[in-house]
């Protein structure tokens, strides 16, 4: 259809097509890997069997901010239900005991007077109840002097309505100002990619900041999470290895003004150092990614976490440029923002190249003959230049009479030996 309008051309999507068609399912291939972060940076961690449950409650502040909004709205009204029936019940005894809910005469005679005004039954020692702790005040109730225990019980519940209050307003403090509310605007490239960078094979990703305001201190984190198997037999099932994230300062500080890319060079000592395409899709690890830094707003330290999985991890493309230079200042295409275009790259992991180009397992340089390795083609060396006449090393300033002589016939001026030049130096001095 996109075609048919001229937007986009036939061949590219004939192309596209066929890539599509030769590339393989890898997610029908392999069961469905059990991820330990998911994409939108929860953990995949179920705990199971905890006996001393009782720890939760020593830490009561931080078990209410942990739980659903369903939850926590629950308990708050349950604790004010509770607290309004318990203070009613005080109240209504204390009117019982008191002499205030018998009946009496209007027109008689008045009685002693009541600890409460106005209370002839538990609803409205139960509305008097809820005047005191929220502090409404109507004023058809009232505490009078005659009941110095009914004076003690009115601050009681006077400070019990605070500390629900207090409480019930710092968690839900807490729970809107939660760090992962402001990594919900920090957004991750949906897959990864490997491509060549400075003759390298780099991983790369691309991080976002949606939001005007800062992340300051920001820093970038990557880890490899594999199950591995020690020299003794001891299986590892979550194995985390740091990455080094490629920086000039060799520190995981960025500056989150726009979009960047975050890349890590496969080298010697890296965690990929043995991934080539054809083993990328059997491999059973993920690469973390987490992203902390201080809020420049509230001055609240967050942390933003995705993963990468290996059928989500694309050999051979990068990452198209969304930063455009317009009217003196720099604007931010996020349409294209995990956008890849395909890059020739061999398929070769970083190892078997550097085995290729001739570097050694130990790291020794190698030794060279002659005029050492010369490029041959695409990822190969050969032996090139003139081999050595004898066994004995030759100094660097040894020259042929076959370049003499191409420079006599070219009308060029002789070039003398610098031994011969030694030699009669010697001669003159005798």
């Amino acid at each position: 259809m996109l075609a048919r309008k001229g937007l986009l051309p036939d061949g590219f999507l004939l192309t596209r097509l066929a890539e599509d068609q030769n590339q393989p399912n890898r997610s029908r291939s392999r069961a469905q890997r059990a991820r330990f972060i998911t994409k939108t940076g929860s953990c995949n961690v179920a705990h199971k069997n905890i006996r001393e449950q009782g720890r939760f409650l020593q830490d009561v502040f931080t078990t209410m901010v942990d739980l659903k909004w369903q939850h926590s709205l629950l308990i708050f009204t349950s604790a004010f239900l509770c607290s309004w029936m318990l203070f009613a019940m005080i109240w209504w005894l204390l009117a019982f005991a008191h002499g205030d809910l018998e009946p009496r005469d209007p027109n008689g005679e008045p009685g002693p007077v009541p600890c409460v005004t106005a209370i002839h039954s538990f609803t409205s020692a139960f509305l008097f109840s809820i005047e005191v702790q929220v502090t409404i005040g109507f004023g058809g109730r009232m505490v009078t002097e005659e009941c110095p225990l009914a004076i003690t019980v009115l601050i009681i519940q006077n400070i019990l309505g605070l500390i629900i209050n207090a409480v019930m307003l710092g968690c839900v403090f807490m729970k809107t100002a939660q760090a992962n509310r402001r990594a919900e605007t920090l957004i991750f490239s949906r897959n990864a990619v490997i491509a060549p960078r400075n003759g390298r094979p780099t991983f790369m990703l691309r991080v976002g900041d949606l939001r005007k305001s800062m992340i300051i201190s920001a820093t970038v984190q990557l880890q490899v999470i594999r199950r591995t198997v020690t020299a003794e037999g001891e299986v590892i099932p979550v194995c985390q290895l740091d990455i080094q994230v490629e920086n000039p300062l060799r520190s995981n500080g960025i500056f989150l003004v726009s979009p960047l890319i975050i890349s890590h060079t496969m080298e010697r000592g890296s965690p990929l150092y043995e991934l080539s395409a054809q083993s990328l899709s059997s491999e059973d690890l993920e690469i973390i990614v987490i992203l902390e830094g201080v809020v420049e707003t509230t001055g609240i330290t967050m942390q933003a976490r995705t993963s990468y999985t290996p059928e989500e991890i694309l050999w051979g493309r990068r990452f198209v440029s969304i930063i455009t230079e317009e009217e003196g200042r720099y604007c931010v295409d996020y349409s294209k923002f995990g956008n890849t275009v395909p890059v020739r790259i061999s398929c070769l992991s970083a190892k078997e190249l550097d085995q290729t180009r001739g570097v050694q397992e130990g790291g020794s340089e190698a030794q060279l003959q002659g005029w050492g390795l010369v490029r041959a083609g695409r990822g190969g060396f050969r032996r090139g230049g003139r081999a050595c006449e004898s066994s004995a090393p030759q100094p660097w300033y040894a020259q042929t009479e076959k370049p003499e002589k191409e420079a006599e016939q070219k009308g060029q001026k002789k070039t003398v030996q610098l031994e011969v030049i030694g030699r009669q130096t010697d001669e003159d001095g005798l």
